[in-house]
This record gives C-alpha cells, sequence and structure tokens, in this order.
C-alpha cells in the first residue's frame, strides 16, 4: 500500500511482546491511514488485544514501535492518550455512577467544560437507547454497560478510537444499533481500529482487514481482496457421522473443474467437508447431480453459503475462527 505520510494514522513497524516464552505479538507491520476504518481480524488468543494494548501505551513491546498519529508509543505516550479512545473487551465503568454521570465524568477528565460535558453525553445517550436512566449502572445489563462503555469512549472527540470486540454480548438489535452507530462514525474524520473475532462484523463494517494468527499478520487487504484472492465463490458444507462417508465424496469431486478445493473439521462426533467452488448456484445444482451423496449411510447436515471471510480464515490456517 502506497500512501503518503501525513494521511497515515497508524504507522506500526516489526512490533512484538513476549511473556517469557510465548510470543504474543510477533512482528506486526500495518500502516492504518487516517480516517479508516481498519479491522484485526482473528480467533481468542491470536494477540489482537496485545497489539491494541501496546497501540495504547498500557504495555511496552518488547521490541519494534509504532507511530500514533506521528507519536512514538515508546516516547509519546503523554500526547497518545490525549488523541485517543479505547473501549476495552471488558467492561470499564464506574458501577455506583449514573450512565450521564459515568460519560460526563469522562469527558470532564479530559478537559471539556461541564456545561458542553451535559450536553453532548445526553446526546450520545440518546442515540444508544440509554439517555434517562436514574438507577446506578451496576444494575444495567450486561450489553447496556457495553453501549455505555463506546459512549464513553467517544464523548471527548478523540482522533483515534480503538474498539475491542464492542458487541460481544449483544442481542442482535443492540448489535445492529452498535454497527448503525460506527458506520456514522465513518463520516467524520476519526481512525478506527475494530479487533474482533466476527467475521460478519469484519466484513459488514471495514474499509481493510488484518488476518492475525499466532501474533502474525497473515493477510490484509479489503474484505472483497482477500475473498477473492484466498477463498472462491461460494461452499458446501456436508456433515457426516462416518469419515468414510466423507471421503467417498472427497473422492468424487476431485475431477469435478469448477471446484477449487475442499478442507475437512473434525469436532467431536461430526466430520465436515467444505467444498468451495464457483459458478454460483447454477454449479451448486450440477454438484449435487454428481450423485454426490448416492451410497452415503448418513448425511447429518447439508448448506450452502456464499463465500466469507470465515472461508479465507480456514484456508489460510485449516482451522476456523472459534475453534
Amino acid at each position: 500500500m502506497s500512501v503518503s505520510k501525513d494521511s497515515i494514522a497508524i504507522d506500526i513497524k516489526d512490533l512484538k511482546k513476549c511473556f517469557k516464552e510465548v510470543k504474543a505479538v510477533d512482528g506486526v507491520s500495518l500502516k492504518v491511514k487516517k480516517g479508516e476504518l481498519f479491522s484485526i481480524l482473528g480467533p481468542n488468543g491470536a494477540g489482537k488485544t496485545t497489539l491494541v494494548r501496546m497501540l495504547t501505551t498500557v504495555l511496552t513491546p518488547t521490541a519494534g514501535d509504532a507511530n500514533i498519529n506521528g507519536h512514538s508509543i515508546l516516547t509519546g505516550k503523554n500526547e497518545i492518550v490525549k488523541k485517543i479512545g479505547v473501549c476495552p473487551q471488558e467492561i470499564t465503568i464506574y458501577e455506583v455512577l449514573r450512565a450521564e454521570e459515568n460519560v460526563e465524568f469522562m469527558a470532564i477528565m479530559h478537559g471539556m467544560p461541564r456545561k458542553e460535558a451535559k450536553e453532548k453525553s445526553r446526546k450520545l445517550l440518546e442515540e444508544f437507547g440509554i439517555a434517562g436512566r436514574k438507577d446506578w449502572s451496576k444494575h444495567f445489563s450486561g450489553g447496556m454497560q457495553r453501549r455505555l462503555n463506546l459512549v464513553m469512549a467517544l464523548i471527548f472527540e478523540p482522533e483515534i478510537l480503538f474498539l475491542d470486540e464492542p458487541t460481544a454480548g449483544l442481542d442482535p438489535q443492540a448489535r445492529r444499533l452498535v454497527w448503525d452507530f460506527i458506520r456514522s462514525l465513518k463520516n467524520t474524520d476519526i481512525t478506527i481500529i475494530l479487533l474482533t473475532h466476527d467475521m460478519v462484523e469484519a466484513d459488514a463494517l471495514s474499509d481493510r482487514v488484518a488476518i492475525i494468527d499466532q501474533g502474525k499478520i497473515i493477510a490484509e487487504g479489503t474484505p472483497t481482496e482477500l475473498k477473492e484472492k484466498y477463498g472462491s465463490d461460494n461452499a458446501l458444507e456436508i456433515s457426516f457421522l462416518k469419515q468414510e462417508d466423507l471421503e467417498l465424496v472427497k473422492n468424487k469431486i476431485e475431477n469435478i473443474s469448477f471446484v477449487a478445493n475442499s478442507s475437512e473439521i473434525s469436532h467431536k462426533e461430526r466430520k465436515t467437508l467444505i467444498i468451495s467452488f464457483q459458478g454460483g448456484l447454477k454449479n451448486l445444482v450440477k454438484l449435487l447431480q454428481q450423485g454426490l451423496i448416492n451410497n452415503i449411510d448418513e448425511v447429518e447436515n447439508m448448506k450452502f453459503r456464499q463465500n466469507s471471510l470465515e472461508d479465507v480464515f480456514l484456508n489460510l490456517t485449516g482451522r476456523r475462527l472459534r475453534d
């Protein structure tokens, strides 16, 4: 990616973090443009949170450096913390304060005049559907506390916003509300770093995505670029109770021209074959007409889906994001 230096919000250079013998982050280098929503997608334990804790100056790197709007995370901590907002994976609120009091306190701590803090708090809380609550925030549901956490990170209008699993634990309605608000932020100049293991979330919201696994970046690009390069058009997923039935189907597809590849996944008693192929529904019909599941004792489940970032991760690592 070739971009001018002035347009870079975050420049990560060979960043590493080791905990004794464990390499939590192992030589990550990335550039994030100003105003971009950049997702770091990977399973739990891949190094996402450790990476963001270094970028927000909470952890000191073992090696490497990163510049946040021109300030080194090694020497410019005081300047960086003034420019960033963080919504951590762990909910961080003052439980004996009400929603408005939590947000106003955060705004005033960042130097906002009290009157302005009140007005902005009320407006943001209304957008998230939690304005006017008079009970202490410790009595809020987990989803409501997570939305409050997001408002607290946004109230002082940071230049860069770090979101670590911002919709974890939310019901579908609250999740869509947060998604819509994040999309609205893309119309501003704020730079957003989204850490997630939810491939649908990354696909729906991101300008670009970096996939991280075992502390390393293994792929980077727009969601469309990643799916075109590492995925295929569609996938047929068939689950069997017997490994020999899976092998029988796998042998049948070896010489079918429009089949790109196949992957096997074993989970407890279930044996699953994922057949990636090109040509859409028309070729799905052709695939099934090959007598694909004839002579099979028992097919436990069969489903068709379009290619996704889940398939990208599977093709790159041989594992699902949630394994």
